[in-house]
């Protein structure tokens, strides 16, 4: 009787099973997160300019800008300072009511840092459909 030969087109390799991923840890033991104060600033212009009763403006070279943020601050806590134009003839109270509302809601929900206050600065109203110079 001879030796069994494999038939080696039968064959199997051998399965890798993964080892099981470890259960997570804690939120606070998982590591820090901290966003660049530059970052926090471009977020803050972006939702004061996609309010409804702000307006971008044209400066005395032609270029345009809109909202100019400071931030201050820092461990998950920041102050806000914004100067912006507003659309005429636009209650100024209630728009920046809602625009800290605004600016408030926004970084939370998408940094998690917590805003401590929003200083706004009104430099300008202006029509919305007339070009807009500010000196």
């Amino acid at each position: 009787m001879s030796a069994p030969t494999l038939d080696r087109s039968t064959a199997q390799e051998p399965v890798h099973v993964p080892e099981p991923r470890p259960e997570p840890s804690e939120p606070e033991e998982r590591g820090a997160l901290e966003i660049h104060p530059g970052v926090l600033r471009k977020l803050v212009q972006r939702i004061a300019d996609d309010a409804p009763d702000t307006l971008r403006t044209r400066g005395r070279l032609g270029g345009e800008h809109g909202t100019t943020a400071r931030i201050t601050g820092g461990s998950g806590e920041i102050d806000v300072a914004l100067e912006l134009a507003l659309r005429y003839p636009v209650p100024v109270r209630e728009a920046v009511a809602a625009l800290r509302e605004r600016v408030v809601d926004e970084v939370g929900r998408v940094t998690g840092y917590r805003v401590r206050t929003v200083d706004v600065t009104v430099s300008a109203l202006l029509p919305e459909n007339q070009p807009a110079r500010v000196e």
